[in-house]
This record gives C-alpha cells, sequence and structure tokens, in this order.
C-alpha cells in the first residue's frame, strides 16, 4: 500500500495545474506593483522546508532582478525585539500551514510599519495569511504526510510566478504553464539506483549549486526526517573548503547538476570525487557524462531545479521505507511546528 508521502508527492503535478489556474489576477497586480515601486530592500520570511522555497525565490529575484534577498532570522522581531525599518521594504512569507508564530509576528510587524507583505500559504485562513497585505494560495490541497512533498513544490512555482510577474517574462510564463506535464515526467523517473547505493549508508553530502542549492538543502532535510541518514547539503563550491576533508573511499554524495552556469563545475566536482574513490550519485539531464540518476528538463532551465525535487521525493520515500522506517511518522517530529 502506497504511502501518504508518496501519494502527495505525486500528486504535485495536479496541485501545481491547481494553482496555475488561479490567482493570476492578484500576481499580475503584485508584478504591477513592485514595477511601478521597487522595494528598496526584501527579506524572506520562512522555516525548514519553506525556507529552502524561499532561497529559490530569493535566487530567481537576484539573478533575474539584480536585487539583494536576505533571510529573515526571525528572533530579531520575536526575541530581540529588534525596530528594523520598514520604510521601503518587501518582506515575503513562506509557509505551508501559516501557524507558526516566528512567521506571523514578523509579518504583522512588517505590515503595521509600512512594508510591503505577501504570505504564499497552503492555508489562506491561517494566522499568516491574515497578518500579510498580499495572499497567495498555494493550492496543494491537503497535505497530511509530516514530510512536505507537493507543498514544497508549490511554494518553488509561487516565486517563480512572483518573479514572472515582476518582469512581465512571456517566456517564464509559458514555461510555467507547462510544468505540470513536466512534473508528471519527472515523476516517473527512475531513482532507483539511488536507493540500492544509499540502504545501508548512515551519512551523506547532498551538493547543489545557484538555484539548484535550494533543492539540495531540502534533499538533506528529507534524507534526515524520513531516513534517519545525517545528511548535509553544500554548494559545490563551499563543499570544496573544510567538508571536502571527510570525503575519501565510499562516502556517499548526490549532486544536483541540472542545466545552468552552475553545471560544468558540479560536473568536473563528481568527476574528482569519483577520483577519490567516492560514491557519488550524480542527477543530470540524459546524456550527461556520469549521470546516473536523470533530470527531466523543462523549457525554461531555471525551472529544472522543482522537476529535480520532483523525482527525488519517491526515491528517498522508497529508500526510508528499504531502511525500515515509516516516512509518514518521521521520529519525534510533527505536521506543524510552532516556533518563536
Amino acid at each position: 500500500m502506497a504511502t501518504q508521502m508518496l501519494l502527495e508527492a505525486r500528486e504535485a503535478p495536479e496541485a501545481i495545474a491547481r494553482q496555475l489556474a488561479c490567482g493570476a489576477d492578484a500576481f499580475r497586480d503584485l508584478g504591477a506593483r513592485l514595477r511601478a515601486q521597487p522595494p528598496q530592500a526584501m527579506l524572506t520570511v520562512a522555516r525548514g522546508s519553506s525556507d529552502h522555497a524561499a532561497h529559490y525565490a530569493a535566487y530567481l529575484v537576484m539573478a533575474r532582478l539584480g536585487r539583494l534577498v536576505t533571510s529573515l532570522p526571525m528572533s530579531l522581531v520575536t526575541l530581540y525585539q529588534s525596530r528594523i525599518k520598514c520604510d521601503g521594504l518587501a518582506a515575503l512569507a513562506f509557509s505551508q500551514s501559516g501557524q507558526s508564530p516566528d512567521l506571523v509576528q514578523p509579518t504583522h510587524y512588517f505590515r503595521a510599519g509600512g512594508a510591503l507583505t505577501a504570505a504564499f500559504v497552503n492555508d489562506t485562513r491561517s494566522p499568516l495569511a491574515r497578518s500579510a497585505e498580499w495572499v497567495f494560495d498555494l493550492c496543494a490541497g491537503t497535505e497530511a504526510s509530516v514530510a512536505a512533498t507537493k507543498s514544497f513544490i508549490a511554494q518553488l512555482v509561487a516565486g517563480a510566478r512572483l518573479v514572472a510577474s515582476w518582469q512581465d517574462d512571456a517566456p517564464l510564463h509559458a514555461a510555467l504553464a507547462r510544468l505540470p506535464e513536466d512534473l508528471r515526467g519527472a515523476a516517473q523517473c527512475d531513482w532507483g539506483a539511488a536507493v540500492e547505493a544509499l540502504r545501508d549508508t548512515d551519512r551523506l553530502f547532498v551538493i547543489g549549486r545557484g538555484l539548484g542549492l535550494p533543492v539540495a538543502l531540502e534533499a538533506a532535510l528529507k534524507f534526515k526526517e524520513t531516513c534517519a541518514i545525517q545528511a548535509e547539503a553544500f554548494s559545490g563550491a563551499e563543499v570544496q573548503h573544510g567538508p571536502m576533508a571527510l570525503i575519501g573511499e565510499g562516502y556517499p554524495l548526490l549532486v544536483f547538476a541540472p542545466r545552468g552556469p552552475a553545471q560544468a563545475g558540479l560536473l568536473a566536482l563528481a568527476d574528482a570525487m569519483r577520483g577519490r574513490g567516492a560514491l557519488v550519485l550524480l542527477a543530470a539531464p540524459p546524456g550527461t557524462p556520469g549521470a546516473n540518476l536523470p533530470l527531466v528538463q523543462t523549457l525554461q532551465e531555471e525551472l529544472d531545479a522543482i522537476a529535480a525535487i520532483q523525482s527525488f521525493y519517491p526515491m528517498v520515500e522508497a529508500l526510508a521505507r528499504a531502511r525500515g522506517f515509516d516516512p509518514d511518522r518521521p521520529r519525534h517530529l510533527r505536521k506543524v511546528t510552532r516556533t518563536q
């Protein structure tokens, strides 16, 4: 019998189709507002998987629009009562449940101070949604498994929609429109080699860079919570500093190498690690030398990372079961986490 996690991961293409079918007016209006009144500063407000999705949106904004985006340490507001200036600020909050006080309180503070606030949330009646000026429904539907899957993908798409609307970019909008089809293909990719390779491991590096780093962060989190593997995520540049000392014969690495400016360096890193004797699982488009985990290519390479995580989720669910765990009920975790 399929786990809830697997069923929900496979529902992502339909969830994205629902999201793309709604909210177009709000995205268009926010895009027009951002063009007319460009923010002087930008923050993301998020935790856990949602923070990884926020990282993706932030990178896309910085890469395409040249505007710096900072991930807010929420304790500045919730614990230290810092008086952050709100003039010209845009604060983007990402959450599945919209329940955690350390997202709600800063969003309320920023809005009261005159900042532009937007919440990308799966529950539009949540406290976070009520705290923000602009609210965007992820349309992921009910997600019962503790491990977020389709809601994470929905947040990635929402971030890309924000950027497409801000730039009024027709090619990116067109690529997003075809994304449900791409995700259906990605969900069927055979990543069985990773299950066999990682069945007995207790530690792992997950490597990405650029727009691929947020999915590496998300993958490392899923390895921890569903498989009890001590997985750490690094950029392809950062891993070559201190962490490199750990990599030797048989050390497992999962390298996300979708298309884009970072790919050549990631492929070179994978090749070098093989030469060191490491066990390298390389996720890359078919035909890439050394690739043993296939990646679907979308209409815009900046969306390839979204298809990559869609392929990853069924694999990590199967790996959890192969290791004797129930991926729907990770140890010591709950679906909604409320932190201050």
